[in-house]
C-alpha cells in the first residue's frame, strides 16, 4: 500500500514539473541579446611586436600576386597573438582546424586605401583574413 502511495506521489510531482511541447519563452530573442558592445574585429589584440623582414617580404609577395605590387605598402600594426585554434582567428566556412592554441602574429597593412589583415602561425607563410572587416574596409 505504501508503495502505491509513493508511486502516486511521484507521478503527481512529475506531472507538476512537466512542460508541454508548445511551451515557449515569452520573448526568446532576449535570451541571446547583450547590452555590451561587441569587440571590434579590426582592432588588433595582443602585444605590439616588430615585423621581421621575412614576414614583410611574404606579405609583399602575396600582395604582388593580387596585383598590388606597384602600390606603396604601409604597416598599420603588428601584434604577437595567441590564437585559440589553427584557424588563426580567421575561420573559413566548411574547414576544420586543429583545436590547440597557436602562437602567431596579426599584421594589418594598407595598400591604396584598402586594409589587409594578415595572420601568421609558426611559419613565415602569411594567411590573408578575407572575411573580417579589416580585410575589406576602405579607409579613404
Amino acid at each position: 500500500m505504501r508503495r502505491i502511495g509513493f508511486i502516486a506521489a511521484l507521478l503527481l510531482l512529475s506531472a507538476c514539473t512537466a512542460t508541454t511541447p508548445d511551451a515557449r519563452p515569452s520573448n526568446p530573442a532576449t535570451r541571446f541579446q547583450t547590452t555590451e558592445p561587441l569587440p571590434s574585429v579590426s582592432a588588433p589584440s595582443g602585444v605590439p611586436t616588430a615585423l621581421s623582414e621575412a614576414r614583410l617580404s611574404a606579405i609583399r609577395d602575396d600582395l604582388s600576386k593580387r596585383g598590388k605590387a606597384s602600390d606603396p605598402l604601409r604597416v598599420i600594426s603588428a601584434h604577437s597573438v595567441t590564437f585559440s585554434d589553427g584557424s588563426l582567428g580567421c575561420p573559413q566556412p566548411g574547414q576544420q582546424y586543429p583545436q590547440a592554441q597557436v602562437n602567431g602574429m596579426r599584421v594589418l597593412v594598407e595598400v591604396a586605401g584598402t586594409r589587409y589583415d594578415y595572420r601568421f602561425g609558426r611559419t613565415d607563410s602569411p594567411r590573408l583574413c578575407e572575411n573580417g572587416p579589416a580585410a575589406t574596409s576602405s579607409t579613404r
